[in-house]
């Protein structure tokens, strides 16, 4: 079995950065996406690192994806405000909005900002910790950048995977973290092991005939499953209708396929709330009582064989800290993709 290959955060977002100026982008947005990118694998948050590079590319390359974004403010109303992100990468307009969003949280105790003509973002991970810097709470929702599940009982891929972020300050402990699909596995997970060779575990995909798809390079043969069956499906159809219709982004028959689709303009929807923990009272007081329900979960009594309890975003800030310092693993069959990526648009390869 070949082994992983390790590369150090600044190799890799060099590298990923002159992807982009080799379409287009230019040298400051292609710097930030590229960080933003190498972000997501530094907290062990693969399926939407680097190895998103390949679809970022062909997007670029083909047109779908406006190399030379304006970001602008579409609306601006007290604590509420959109952005347009005039089809560039979407990492460009969430960033802007997590920003903006902060700021009204800052100025009103509570800040929402959409998006609209914006594209697939990279994890909502990256853009909620932002929030805990400044000791706020923070709500993600986005559009899947592709329909991978039916409404319940359905067959027909009207709902995409529609993430759900949520982060909470805490105190000494690392903050609260929980950034999920609203399908039992993201699709990026589906993609990961179908670049691997690995098969998925049963219960995530079922074919149109009902029956369980294991294989992930069939995925275009069947359809996700929603967490918590008809729970899920309403879950996603809820973020769709904030993040997409809300913001006049795509929803439903409207959204575009990232994937397959390398030539239109997406559309995609996300939102971006920020709460101001002052405004609530005591910020002290607050984190303590944070800090005394994560210590009472942590107490708990397991079950037989089981791990102890953890809190979202327990491993987070290790995990950064580990790859930070000793390097980002990427799967041999990534890197021949990287470097594929690399010889097409004339830049030098990982190993170069």
């Amino acid at each position: 079995m070949t082994r992983d290959a390790v590369f150090m955060a600044p190799a890799l977002k060099g590298f990923a950065s002159r992807v982009f100026q080799a379409f287009g982008v230019p040298e400051a947005d292609a710097v930030k996406v590229a960080s933003i990118m190498i972000d997501a694998d530094l907290y062990g948050l693969d399926t939407h690192g680097i190895f998103r590079l390949r679809q970022y590319a062909n997007r670029l390359r083909d047109g779908g994806t406006n190399a030379n974004p304006q970001v602008t403010l579409a609306r601006d109303f007290g604590a509420i405000a959109v952005i347009d992100g005039d089809n560039g990468l979407g990492h460009l307009a969430m960033d802007k909005a997590a920003d903006l969003a902060i700021a009204k949280a800052a100025a009103f105790g509570i800040g929402w900002v959409g998006v609209r003509n914006g594209n697939h973002a990279g994890p909502a991970t990256v853009y909620v910790t932002k929030a805990l810097e400044r000791g706020q709470a923070a709500l993600y929702g986005a559009v899947g950048s592709a329909n991978h599940m039916p409404a319940w009982g359905g067959t027909d891929l009207l709902l995409g995977t529609n993430p759900l972020a949520l982060a909470v300050p805490a105190g000494d402990s690392p903050a609260f973290v929980l950034d999920m699909a609203t399908s039992v596995a993201a699709a990026g997970k589906i993609k990961t092991l179908a670049q691997q060779d690995k098969p998925m575990p049963e219960g995530w995909m079922v074919g149109r005939d009902g029956l369980p798809l294991t294989d992930p390079k069939r995925q275009s043969e069947g359809f996700l499953l929603p967490i918590d069956g008809p729970k899920g499906y309403g879950l996603a159809l809820g973020i769709g209708l904030l993040a997409g219709c809300l913001n006049g982004a795509a929803m439903g028959s409207d959204v575009v396929n990232f994937s397959s689709d390398t030539t239109s303009p997406t559309n995609t929807g996300q939102f971006f709330m920020a709460l101001c923990v002052d405004a609530f009272g005591d910020p002290d007081g607050f984190r303590q009582l944070v800090e005394k329900t994560f210590a009472d979960l942590r107490g708990l009594q397991t079950l037989p064989g089981h791990a102890p309890v953890r809190i979202p975003g327990d491993r987070l800030s290790a995990t950064r800290r580990e790859r930070t310092a000793n390097g980002i693993p990427l799967h041999p069959n990534l890197i021949r993709e990287l470097d594929a990526i690399a010889a097409e648009c004339r830049v030098p390869g990982l190993q170069s």
